[in-house]
């Protein structure tokens, strides 16, 4: 058994029953991995995946089970353990993953909101995004643990911070370069560079130990059916989606939602309407650097905090706008979920190291086959 970094917790063996019990200093997720030359002969682990990551919390026991059957036997469910135990054992595991696939693509979605935002209006595909998602938890664990605000007003706070900071970047050295007529391959390339530079620079500053907040770690679970969960997955859940259904009825239906999607449709006959399109640019920036960095303090409350947290979702952002649509913020929530869902559930035939390679999959098979993504629009180029 080890942790979800891969640090050693315990090595253990069954008894007679097959029962076996590690104690875990504090909550978390863990991966339990079956040796399968440990199991009795003519023996094997039903679906051939030894290896689980259940979700331990406070004062909860999490039960971890692996179905056995009789080598050979793998299409005749009375064999192994009687079929019926390892079928609801299957089924409850698929709910708990579904579940957590829900909870990592609302975070996902949160990312690729302001990722597509600030392609539809400016075209950049910009690869620092990732950065800003690392620094929003970042801002947030130096207010909660460096200066003991209780971490919701630490929150607001980086959330603003970073919000200003989106909109200085775009008003000091995304907007200049447009001003010099940089091409958006030129400053995709720029953005990497950027990227490397801030990522170096909040290794600095914070380490590169991995660090969690100092509230709402410890919490008992709450049992919803064959769900096990935290209540602040469920709250941070329904703060990920009001903040994206918020958004996104502010792009439909404000003056400046309004604009900004004329500005991504066509930047220079939004302009000779009237429309002035870097004050709407500025505020895309400043929104989309907001929501990243909500995004950030929410993965960091889900999971735990590291310099490389950011880079490490990145593809995933990636991987949920362009299955959604470039440019679409609905389809950045649509492509987002299915996401999230997709790679945990996977981990119910795949190893969870593994797990990140769906989203690869997806990138390949939606650029082959749908280009425009989910919600995307065909557009015709020349």
């Amino acid at each position: 058994m080890t942790t979800e970094g891969g640090q050693p917790v315990k090595e253990v063996t069954s008894d007679a029953q097959g029962a076996w019990d590690v104690q875990v200093d504090k909550p978390g997720k863990y991966k339990v991995t079956l040796d399968p030359g440990s199991l009795p002969p003519n023996s094997q682990v039903r679906g051939g995946n030894n290896v689980r990551t259940p979700t331990v919390y406070e004062g909860n026991c999490s039960t971890v089970l692996f179905a056995l059957e009789a080598k050979g036997a793998a299409n005749n469910p009375q064999q192994g353990d009687g079929g019926s135990g390892g079928e609801s054992s299957f089924w409850t595991q698929a709910a708990q993953l579904t579940f957590e696939g829900f909870n990592l693509g609302l975070i996902i979605a949160l990312g690729a909101l302001g990722l597509s935002l600030i392609y539809g209006t400016t075209g950049l595909t910009n690869f620092a995004h990732g950065e800003l998602i690392t620094l929003g938890a970042v801002l947030a664990y130096a207010f909660n643990v460096g200066f003991g605000l209780q971490l919701i007003p630490a929150a607001v706070i980086a959330v603003v911070l970073a919000g200003a900071l989106g909109y200085g970047q775009d008003r000091l050295f995304w907007g200049q370069l447009r001003k010099r007529g940089t091409g958006t391959i030129a400053m995709m390339i720029i953005s990497i560079g950027v990227a490397i530079l801030l990522r170096n620079l909040i290794q600095f500053f914070f380490g590169p130990q991995t660090e969690t907040y100092t509230d709402y770690n410890t919490q008992a679970g709450i049992q919803l059916g064959p769900i096990s969960a935290a209540p602040k997955n469920l709250w941070a859940m329904a703060i990920e989606l009001a903040v994206l259904v918020v958004v996104g009825l502010a792009l439909m239906k404000t003056r400046t939602g309004k604009a900004a999607r004329a500005v991504s449709d066509n930047p220079a006959l939004a302009a000779s309407s009237g429309i002035n399109v870097d004050r709407v640019i500025r505020i895309i920036w400043t929104v989309g650097a907001a929501i990243a960095a909500l995004a950030g303090i929410m993965l960091g409350l889900s999971q735990s905090l590291k310099f490389t947290m950011g880079q490490d979702i990145l593809l995933l952002i990636f991987a949920g706008v362009t299955l959604g649509g470039l440019g679409t913020a609905f389809g950045a929530l649509v492509g987002s979920l299915v996401v999230g869902v997709f790679i945990q559930v996977s981990t119910l035939w795949v190893p969870p190291e593994l797990k990140s390679v769906g989203a690869l999959v997806v990138l390949i098979i939606v650029l082959l086959f749908r280009p425009q993504g989910i919600l995307g629009r065909r557009e015709r180029i020349g």
